[in-house]
């Protein structure tokens, strides 16, 4: 799942969470930034950690496919 969320009562719009996603997962519309490509995120964290109002959450549960027993 990677990034799981944005908090847009707490987000400033600053887009330091667009700038710095080195897989380019957020786009923008208009002033407000959205998760475009959640699949992409490759959880590195930048975001939630850069982020200056704490507005985005990662989760560590990638939702990754079980590996076949053989």
């Amino acid at each position: 799942m990677a990034v799981k969320s944005i908090d847009y009562n707490r987000c400033s719009g600053c887009h330091k969470c667009w700038d710095i996603c080195p897989m380019d997962v957020y786009r923008l519309a208009g002033k407000e930034v959205y998760i475009a490509y959640q699949a992409d995120c490759m959880s590195c964290y930048l975001c939630e950690l850069l982020c200056p109002q704490q507005a985005i959450h990662v989760s560590p549960e990638r939702g990754q496919p079980k590996p076949l027993p053989w």
